[in-house]
């Protein structure tokens, strides 16, 4: 097999040109072009806003924006946007919020709200000297930050706290300094690393020039300074609860007995099993990345955060609990969420800005709060299912539209197989031989 040849400058082409190359390994140039143009929008400023957000951009990659409803939180109504490509992450969202909004609704809070970056050097000199260089060095640090931190302590925020964490134990001579920080409405990434960067520049004079010093210890080697996205002190905690007769109308034949103690099994498996831990928690971020992508926010960065956070105990468990106590049932989430209502993409993505305004323009705590019910509320639709008809029953039906267009099924045999697949599983074997079947007699 032929080896494609590297492709240099490509950053620098003009997008025609990147089309162009792109157009030699894929095949036709003109239908490529047609395609790429398609999804282009007619907006021009709106269209170079995109173009400058990535690299090389070529087109856009349009994913549904929908909307969950009535999601009654801390007795406020919201209207949830979401972002996401599953059929079924939607309509297991809003079936969840209009049940549980009949029954109390979501309560939310958030625990607290701090982010951290670290400062990672190599340092040959003894522990107990940098310790007693620590309150100096502390203070340079502070005074280095003042500028890069005024807006933001303006606002409430800005840097915590500095403490030294020893790892010499992990590694030769490695120590961190462990910055903590309160970026109030903003995820706060990049102001957290030109903090982080300032102090590492200051670290190096302070160690170089300081004249007490020996040669050994001026001798600071900075191997990075950088965020972390693990933020186990930006918590938020979601609940559902409602007496167990409540839960009569969820399923037929299950009283709400029987039900809440088949999903609290349910959600012990989740516990004790890694396999359906993971699937479990994807149920979860289904919800909680649908937000984010909605509301300009790293979903990436979320997950990372949140799976971390499953395993804070030496294993990957469940990001929820559930209980029964005193004929009352509880379904709980508790989980890092670092989130942003201003700077980024929250302020420039047109259709993020849209978002945060269908929430009410939240703050950043309020956010985290909503991101948390949408996450439960998913997660919760699906242990539902699981324990009463089974994941696929509902999940397919939502999918059929998605099998039917995979097979170019025009108005009338979509509408036919709407009918036909009712009360019928749902799969494409089955999808494709219905509508063959229509054609065949058509013939």
């Amino acid at each position: 097999m032929k080896r494609k040849a590297i492709i240099s400058g490509f950053s620098k082409l003009s997008r025609e040109e990147k089309m162009e190359k792109m157009a030699e390994l894929t095949g036709s140039a003109e239908r490529i072009k047609s395609q790429l143009d398609s999804f282009r929008l007619k907006n021009k400023e709106q269209q170079d806003l995109l173009d400058e957000i990535s690299e090389n951009t070529l087109s856009n990659f349009y994913l549904p924006f929908g909307v969950a409803p009535n999601f009654l939180i801390n007795e406020k109504l919201y209207h949830i946007p979401m972002v996401t490509e599953e059929s079924s992450v939607i309509a297991a969202a809003s079936r969840s919020a209009k049940f549980w909004a009949d029954h109390g609704g979501f309560h939310a809070r958030v625990i607290s709200v701090i982010k951290s970056g670290q400062v990672h050097f190599l340092w040959n000199g003894k522990k107990d000297r940098l310790l007693e260089l620590l309150p100096e060095l502390k203070f340079e640090l502070y005074r280095a930050t003042k500028e890069l931190t005024r807006n933001m302590r303006q606002r409430g925020g800005g840097i915590q706290g500095i403490k030294l964490v020893d790892l010499t134990g992990e590694m030769d001579n490695y120590y961190q300094l462990h910055v903590t920080f309160d970026t109030i409405d903003s995820m706060g990434a990049n102001f957290i690393n030109s903090c982080l960067e300032q102090m590492a520049q200051t670290m190096r004079k302070f160690f170089k020039y300081f004249e007490e010093l020996s040669e050994e210890e001026r001798n600071c080697e900075i191997i990075m300074s950088i965020l972390s996205n693990y933020t186990p002190d930006c918590l938020v905690e979601c609940s559902v609860e409602c007496s167990l007769e409540e839960l009569n109308s969820i399923h037929p034949g299950l009283s709400g007995r029987e039900f809440a103690e088949k999903f609290l099994k349910a959600s012990k498996i989740a516990e004790l099993d890694v396999y359906r831990a993971t699937t479990h928690n994807k149920g979860i971020f289904n919800g909680i990345d649908a937000v984010a992508l909605a509301t300009g926010n790293d979903f990436r960065a979320i997950e990372a955060n949140g799976h971390v956070w499953a395993s804070k105990t030496g294993k990957y468990k469940s990001l929820t609990q559930a209980s029964i106590s005193y004929n009352r049932f509880r379904y709980q989430l508790t989980i890092p969420l670092s989130l942003g209502t201003v700077g980024g993409l929250t302020s420039l993505h047109p259709l993020a800005k849209f978002g945060l305004e269908l929430l009410g323009k939240p703050s950043a705590k309020e956010l985290m709060m909503i991101t948390a019910a949408a996450g439960l509320s998913n997660n919760f639709g699906a242990l539902r299912s699981l324990v009463t008809t089974g994941i696929q029953q509902g999940h397919m039906k939502m999918h059929l539209s998605n099998l039917l267009n995979t097979l170019k099924a025009d108005y009338e045999e979509k509408k036919q197989a709407l009918e036909y697949f009712a009360h019928k599983t749902v799969s494409y074997s089955e999808v494709e031989a219905f509508i063959k079947s229509i054609r065949t007699k058509l013939q």
